[in-house]
């Protein structure tokens, strides 16, 4: 019998701890692990109002790409909704954050320039790093002036700077000066605010809308529909200039079937949702902040609780023993992360009360909070 092809490197991924599978998990289960931070996607009302919407279109798929014959009204009106939202000229839409990322330092990142990436940019954006001809370089996370130091040396025709709104695994949010800087030498600067829309600012836009940042034709803003919009997809956001070249050069963009209508329509009522009820879910972040304060002595910036355990086999073991218990939190490893790590979100859904025993649950045994 032939020996399978990866026999040995799965064998060697569960000797280190590191071997990955997927579980379907009871609907009972207290969700302390995905990135729905609002609880929209248990929203039957957003679902509702979405598929009644989809109904009365005259088609209920894309069909083809953005440039052929994929592009609809519905893609239209929720980009000059996010637009309007968020203070930039031009959107896009896309497929997901992966393919955004792939779309945006791909296609930006020429021959004579220079990408400047936070050490800890989400996997598509390094694995993006690897299609383009432009110089990469990778900073000191969250490190304005290592980021400095290496500008001042660039001698490229173009500077780019890509980071993160709120980091997915650390849960730490960038700070301003970093944006400064684009500003200051006229770099284009990217955002991935995957983790930080919806949860962080005074109308829950993201940084920008958190530091009061007058947009420029400099700044760059990706989001996704996958977290807090509770939906699917993603979007791009900047200058018309920048968006009609995407449109012009970004391979996920020309090649790739424009996004799901039920999925646009389903992240554009969860953009109302947030419009309509900031205040209420501003608080409800807060108290949820409060509670993972009091319990675990940890300040977050947004709702993701990262508890360091650096034990790829004792991670696994506590996520478990808390899935026992009725709650389910995130248990990652490497190459994920440096060091293993439990990962609780504090969805705004879920019940304050419940929350607090969950953190309290964690906060047991020789682990390191990060």
């Amino acid at each position: 019998m032939t020996t399978p092809f990866y026999a040995n490197e799965i064998t060697a991924l569960k000797r280190s701890g590191r071997y990955r599978e997927r579980h379907l998990y009871e609907h009972d289960v207290i969700d302390l692990a995905s990135n729905d931070y609002l609880g929209l996607a248990d929203d039957p009302t957003l679902m509702e109002q979405a598929y009644k919407t989809l109904l009365k279109a005259p088609s209920y798929a894309a069909k083809a790409s953005m440039l052929v014959n994929g592009y609809h009204q519905i893609h239209a009106d929720f980009e000059k909704a996010l637009c309007e939202a968020n203070g930039f000229e031009a959107g896009l839409l896309l497929g997901s954050g992966f393919n955004a990322n792939i779309a945006l330092i791909e296609s930006l990142v020429r021959k004579g320039d220079a990408l400047f990436m936070d050490e800890k940019y989400h996997a598509s954006g390094i694995l993006a790093t690897k299609l383009t001809d432009g110089k990469v370089t990778f900073f000191s996370h969250n490190d304005p002036h290592d980021l400095q130091e290496k500008l001042e040396r660039s001698k490229a025709k173009r500077n780019i700077i890509a980071v993160e709104g709120i980091y997915s695994m650390d849960g730490d949010i960038l700070p301003r000066e970093i944006i400064e800087l684009a500003d200051r030498y006229g770099a284009l600067l990217i955002i991935d605010e995957a983790h930080s829309s919806g949860v962080v600012g005074k109308r829950l836009m993201g940084v920008f809308d958190l530091y009061d940042i007058k947009i420029g034709v400099n700044h760059i803003k990706m989001g996704t529909l996958g977290k807090a919009y509770g939906s699917f997809g993603a979007y791009i956001l900047a200058s018309e200039h920048i968006v009609d070249y995407l449109i012009n050069r970004a391979k996920p963009i020309i090649y790739a079937t424009a996004p799901s209508l039920f999925d646009t329509l389903l992240g554009h009522q969860a953009l109302l949702h947030i419009q309509q009820n900031r205040e209420s879910l501003k608080q409800a972040i807060v108290q949820r902040q409060a509670i993972v304060k009091e319990t675990l002595g940890l300040d977050i910036p947004g709702l993701i609780v990262p508890v360091v355990i650096d034990d790829n086999v004792r991670v696994i073991e506590i996520r478990d023993q808390l899935l026992k218990e009725g709650m389910l939190v995130g248990a990652i490893r490497q190459p994920t992360v440096p060091k293993a790590i439990i990962r609780l979100i504090a969805r705004v859904s879920v019940d304050l009360g419940l929350l607090r025993d969950a953190c309290a649950a964690i906060d047991v045994g020789p682990m390191t909070k990060v």
